[in-house]
């Protein structure tokens, strides 16, 4: 990808960090060791940030039914770094590579999250992420296949959608389902952002209706090219994916450029690396022509989308 005539060059290593599955006897410590062998082997490539998964350091145990203090005590992190963690950043500083990683945080007072931080090139936390648009339910339903309890395990995030600056660009995330949302790219768009990164853990089968396996990507692929192409942003998504203790997740990380386009994608299912050399003056030049909000934009036509949750009747 080259930049517009008129816009300086800026470019970005930027890595997508696939990976394979995290089953249930896998140990924290041989997860972070992959993380780390990831990093290592997107830094040789010339990245600078890489993307991880959604709830990277475990499997996706909101798929099992048990209590918030079992669940607690197994999968969440009280500190981030912790001391099994600490490692990842230590080896970040090291490289100067920076990163972004999505867990689950227990807080001091109990609250759990599904939440993601952005990690600068110095191995500090630049910005942190708890998920807003949480899927699943929260009752129990033994006649399914596997559960989908992010309702019971998580709240529902309280710090909003925000763009910071990492090392000289203007990064956003989000988490998993919020990718399909179109408010989530636009509001961190309206800030600024020049990319957004997110993690996810798509399961293949859609326990809620009959959906064809096929569009559980074919959806995903369209929310982050036709929200990367309405903000003038790139997108990196990277899939914890393969088949968890026989419970199967599509993968198809990609990379998006602001055109829309597909840069950069996955091929396995497994433990893989994707990076590009992303021309964020690419996305300067959407932003100034196609998608000048400034110029363009007319909130006050769009009251309904903070007005309301859920459809209802017409304006008169």
């Amino acid at each position: 990808m080259t930049s517009r005539p008129g816009s300086p060059p800026r470019f970005l290593g930027l890595a997508v960090a696939q990976m394979g599955p995290v089953h249930l006897s896998d140990s924290r410590q041989s997860v972070v060791a992959r993380l780390v062998d990831m990093l290592r082997q997107a830094h040789s490539r010339g990245a600078e940030f890489v993307t991880f998964p959604e709830l990277a350091l475990t499997t996706f145990f909101p798929r099992y039914w048990m209590t918030e203090e079992e669940a607690h005590e197994r999968f969440f992190e009280r500190s981030m770094p912790g001391p099994v963690t600490q490692p990842l950043f230590d080896e970040a500083r090291r490289l100067g590579v920076g990163f972004y990683l999505g867990y689950a945080e227990l807080t001091e007072d109990g609250r759990g999250f599904n939440s993601a931080v952005i990690v600068g090139r110095d191995g500090n936390i630049a910005g942190r992420y708890r998920k807003i648009h949480l899927p699943g339910h929260s009752e129990h339903k033994p006649e399914a296949p596997f559960q989908h309890l992010e309702k019971k395990f998580f709240e529902v995030g309280d710090l909003g959608f925000r763009a910071f600056d990492t090392d000289g660009v203007r990064m956003g995330m989000c988490l998993c389902n919020d990718r399909r949302w179109p408010e989530t790219y636009r509001v961190m768009a309206l800030q600024g952002a020049e990319v957004v990164v997110l993690g996810y853990n798509t399961p293949s089968l859609n326990i809620h209706w009959n959906e064809p396996t096929h569009l559980r990507t074919t959806t995903h692929l369209i929310s982050l090219q036709a929200n990367a192409y309405q903000n003038g942003i790139w997108v990196a998504a990277a899939a914890k994916c393969g088949s968890e203790d026989g419970h199967h997740m599509i993968g198809s990380s990609v990379i998006v450029a602001p055109s829309g386009e597909i840069v950069a994608r996955t091929v396995s299912e497994e433990d893989e690396v994707i990076c590009v050399r992303a021309d964020l003056a690419l996305g300067a030049h959407f932003r100034e022509h196609v998608f000048n909000f400034a110029k363009h934009r007319r909130p006050e036509h769009y009251r309904l989308i903070v007005e309301r949750t859920g459809a209802g009747d017409p304006l008169p």
